[in-house]
């Protein structure tokens, strides 16, 4: 890999090959100084690549307009930025004024005219329907210019609101795409999200128009969105002049009153529509992410920025170039599905890939190992969740062995923190293919910490979620808002300015925004997660800061104790809370789910588990408590709602997040809570 990325290349290849034809007629002594002088040469490779990297993300720190404006170019834009980066009437960074384009046309028609009309844009592969369709970039083009015209009649117009509440079907990425055609904002709410959480969205956006279908599918089970639908159009206050709805198969819904319309017939004469030039500062869509306050707070990310990021991205970080497959296995739901399954794949060049399936049980664990095999995926892009539960019914990865995957090389890891067993997991069945952690948020649009393969790959450290992507001055700070040394953890900070991708503000909430993200430590972007930095400069996040606990006037991570139980021969996965304890204020303890066909005893596994954290946190950590749960309470996207779990087990009052993938979970935790005696509360 050095090699190839090295304009070094060439010499050094050749160097390595006539010492490697050499070595059979060498003597032991010449021999042993051959092998020297490969690793020589390699280390100077390495150190080469390594530099690369340190000058590009240098200049990216010290000359951020210079640096952006060179990855604006490779652009193709109505009207190319007057200003790179400026700041607006509020003092929030802006990247691109002046620039006018259009994302719609970036993502297709650019790639039509330039000789991809051909090639496979998407592939839309749904086994709980088993459905598999393919569309070209001029057949996508083609859907998505009706779909564009269709709410032109309508009365749509640039900067008007159009909720997408959709499952995942290629009518989904119609909608997102023909909203940015014609400079409208969109806002996909997850599809199934309940009533009440819709009507909120609704209410925030105020959306001229609503974009559904009938029903949506989990595994085997059929959730028929328009009961949801009618429910939140009721509830909110603003009314949408129309909701246009995509009848599924089986699945059809009664549309009672004046306000629906039939997708079908809606689209049946409706005109092709052009793409509409944008400046680069509008908005290109609102995507809500919870909030403390319980008050989703709506994302809003710009055009020029967005498109500009990730188009880097792509190359940069995730190595997928024009015409390869790149599979996000997410939900157009969530901030990947907009950048890596819609956008970022799409102005690359590259077909991507809509999965209405799951990692198991649709039908089996081999299910992802079959979409690889099947359509030639190169990068796969997933939520460590999603291997755990791989893991555990295939803990072997015996049904990896029956699929051809020659042409996959690398395995990405995101959406919440990937701990170490999971990635060994990952490494040993994958062998030779990259396993690659990233970390970033809602708020930043793309990774913020991640390898960059464009500048050479770096050794993995298990753990680490890698080094600070090019843009993002990532500080480690303390309480006083100053730096702190390696091995030292801290608040993680983003050095203002944002680089481009990152929201510019809150929809309609600057004050939110500012008391939020940019109060807690003045000069810099808070991202509430916590971590470190070691002396190489991986960093390591460690969780969000109110997953750190104060045991006995201790502070400790419950990531590190969850590091330490993931590595049981028998847990799939696991997570760890501090409880209140009136001895030493709060205790950790761990829930533990069980790999498939593993018997053992809760007490057997809690004083194996007692054992292993006192080993290697310390016993100070005073871990002392751990059960076996049938699974863990997560949201849609697979993060573990830890704080929930505190609640309950605290007896404290919460509120059921509106992300959360089964309520019923929760008191399945609940239960178990009260069998265990775990919890002051449930002690009393």
């Amino acid at each position: 890999m050095y090699i190839e990325k090295s304009s070094h290349a060439p010499y050094a290849a050749d160097a390595i090959k006539s010492l490697l034809q050499a070595l059979p007629l060498l003597s032991d002594k010449t021999h042993t100084r051959c092998i020297d002088r490969m690793f020589s040469i390699f280390s100077c490779i390495n150190i080469f690549v390594m530099t690369t990297y340190q000058q590009a993300y240098r200049e990216s720190i010290d000359s951020p307009e210079t640096f952006w404006a060179q990855q604006a170019e490779a652009l193709p834009w109505y009207r190319f930025p007057s200003t790179i980066l400026s700041q607006d009437d509020n003092s929030f960074y802006r990247w691109y004024k002046g620039g006018s384009l259009n994302t719609c046309y970036l993502a297709l028609d650019h790639h039509v005219e330039q000789g991809r009309a051909e090639q496979v844009a998407l592939i839309y592969d749904s086994p709980v329907t088993n459905t598999k369709r393919h569309y070209t970039y001029l057949e996508l083009r083609d859907e998505v210019a009706r779909v564009a015209g269709g709410l032109q009649r309508l009365g749509v117009e640039k900067g008007d609101r159009v909720i997408i509440y959709m499952p995942m079907i290629p009518e989904a990425v119609f909608a997102m795409l023909a909203c940015a055609r014609i400079g409208a904002i969109h806002s996909v709410v997850f599809g199934g999200f309940a009533a009440r959480e819709l009507a909120i969205r609704i209410d925030d956006a105020q959306p001229k128009v609503v974009l559904t279908a009938s029903g949506g599918i989990e595994i085997n089970r059929i959730i028929h969105y328009m009961p949801l639908v009618d429910d939140a159009l009721v509830q909110a206050t603003h009314a949408v002049d129309r909701c246009v709805v995509f009848q599924r198969p089986g699945m059809e819904a009664v549309l009672d009153g004046p306000v629906y319309l039939d997708w079908n017939e809606w689209l049946a004469d409706a005109p092709m529509a052009d793409c509409m030039p944008v400046d680069a500062t509008d908005p290109l869509y609102i995507l809500y992410t919870s909030g403390t306050t319980g008050k989703p707070k709506g994302i809003v990310r710009d055009n020029g920025g967005h498109a500009v990021a990730l188009r880097y991205s792509m190359q940069a970080i995730y190595d997928t170039q024009p015409g390869e497959v790149f599979w996000a296995a997410s939900d157009v739901g969530w901030v990947v599905g907009h950048s890596y399954i819609v956008y970022g794949p799409l102005i690359s060049g590259c077909t991507t890939l809509l999965y209405e399936g799951k990692p198991v049980k649709t039908p089996d664990p081999g299910a992802f190992w079959r979409v690889i095999a099947e359509h030639g995926v190169k990068t796969l892009f997933t939520a460590p969740t999603a291997i755990r539960a791989i893991k555990k019914e295939d803990p072997n990865g015996l049904l990896l062995q029956a699929y051809d995957l020659s042409r996959f090389r690398r395995l990405y890891l995101a959406g919440e923190r990937c701990d170490a067993a999971t990635y060994e997991w990952a490494k040993s069945l994958l062998g030779e293919r990259d396993v690659i952690d990233n970390w970033w948020q809602t708020e930043s649009g793309w990774p913020m910490i991640a390898q960059m393969p464009l500048y050479g790959m770096i050794p993995v450290k298990p753990g680490a979620a890698g080094r600070p992507v090019c843009g993002f001055d990532i500080q480690i700070l303390d309480g006083h808002n100053q730096p702190m040394g390696p091995l030292q953890e801290g608040a993680v900070c983003i050095k203002l300015p944002l680089p481009p991708s990152c929201l510019p503000t809150l929809w309609n909430n600057d004050d939110r925004f500012r008391a939020g993200y940019l109060a807690p430590y003045p000069g810099y972007y808070f991202s509430g997660d916590g971590g470190y930095r070691d002396e190489e400069g991986y960093v390591y996040i460690t969780g969000r800061m109110d997953d750190v606990i104060n045991v006995a006037g201790h502070r400790l991570s419950t990531a590190d104790m969850e590091e330490v139980v993931a590595q049981h021969p028998a847990v799939a996965e696991c997570a760890v809370i501090g409880i209140q304890d009136s001895m030493k204020g709060q205790a950790p303890v761990g829930f533990v789910v069980l790999k498939e066909g593993i018997a053992i005893s809760d007490e057997q596994i809690e004083r194996e588990l007692i054992q292993m954290v006192r080993d290697k946190v310390g016993a100070v950590a005073s871990f002392k408590r751990a059960t076996i749960v049938n699974r863990l309470p997560k949201t849609r996207s697979g993060k573990i709602l830890r704080r929930i779990m505190r609640a309950i087990a605290d007896g404290q009052a919460y509120s059921m997040p509106s992300t959360i993938e089964d309520p019923v979970v929760l008191s399945e935790i609940e239960d178990r809570m009260k069998e265990g005696k775990i919890g002051e509360a449930f002690d009393a």
